[in-house]
């Protein structure tokens, strides 16, 4: 029986896009027909280092990417292959999520990996509409900010829990409606249905993210909306941009208190 731990560690550690894809759609389709072992012991987790990416795209600091005029199909390309980087560290993320922290109950490990299939298929759905543009993932540099925090985090699954999905892919709610009614002034329909799609599926990401953070702050006796901040200021030093949407937070389990306290510590 294939056991989830083992293809988690050839996703995170393989270098080349097509196996990562294939491993997490061949992952998901055990879990699906009841043929996914959960035997951990056998494949304790490697140094977060271990993961590769593909050559390609070359990571640059986020100051030097393209700049996005959505008035020209260069620009419009420039922003999908910006999403495309996002929904592919996020097929990485989930995997990681998911290999690195041990002892948590069966539903844990489920609910990301079923997140993984589900950032896979917007990665899909991305780098077919670049195709469509006459571009692809890896012609245009990206930044990796997203597995910078995965570094950072890697030691503790409540800070991991706090930080990507409740933070920096909570920051996609706030951001992406923007990008649609940009997409759509600029007549192009056909990605802001991809955009849409993904935001939908992304609220209930972030939403897994609230769910896991406040049962592992339950089992430690912490306060969650006070360790939410804790840790906003242990790692981001309390960095919060705004504006936040409410509405889509609010879906992902945001609380009353925790939108206020965002908001204000957001100027």
């Amino acid at each position: 029986m294939p056991n989830l731990f083992a293809l988690a560690e050839q996703a995170l550690c393989s270098p080349d896009v097509e196996t990562k894809l294939a491993i997490t759609h061949q992952a998901w389709q055990c879990h699906e027909t009841g043929e996914l072992g959960l035997d951990s012991e056998a494949f304790p987790p490697l140094a977060v280092n271990a993961a590769r990416f593909p050559d390609r795209p070359r990571l640059v600091d986020p100051r030097k990417l393209p700049r996005r005029r959505l008035d020209r199909t260069e620009g419009r390309v420039a922003l999908l292959h910006a999403v495309a980087h996002i929904e592919f560290s996020a097929i990485q993320l989930a995997f990681d999520h998911l290999y690195r922290f041990r002892g948590l109950p069966n539903p844990y490990y489920f609910d990301w990996l079923g997140v993984a299939e589900e950032e896979a298929r917007h990665f899909e759905m991305i780098r077919e509409r670049l195709r469509e543009l006459g571009a692809d993932y890896g012609d245009l540099p990206a930044h990796g900010g997203l597995w910078g925090i995965a570094r950072d985090t890697a030691d503790d699954v409540l800070a991991r829990m706090a930080l990507v999905p409740r933070f920096m892919e909570a920051r996609g709610l706030d951001v992406t409606p923007a990008m649609m009614a940009k997409l759509e002034n600029a007549g192009d329909a056909v990605s802001v249905a991809v955009l849409e799609r993904i935001l939908h599926d992304e609220v209930g990401h972030v939403a897994l993210g609230t769910q896991w953070f406040r049962w592992i702050c339950d089992q430690r006796g912490l306060n969650p909306e006070e360790e939410y901040f804790v840790l906003i200021e242990r790692h981001m030093k309390g960095q919060a941009r705004g504006p936040f949407n409410l509405e889509l937070r609010r879906l992902a389990g945001f609380s009353e208190a925790e939108l206020s306290r965002l908001s204000g510590s957001a100027g």
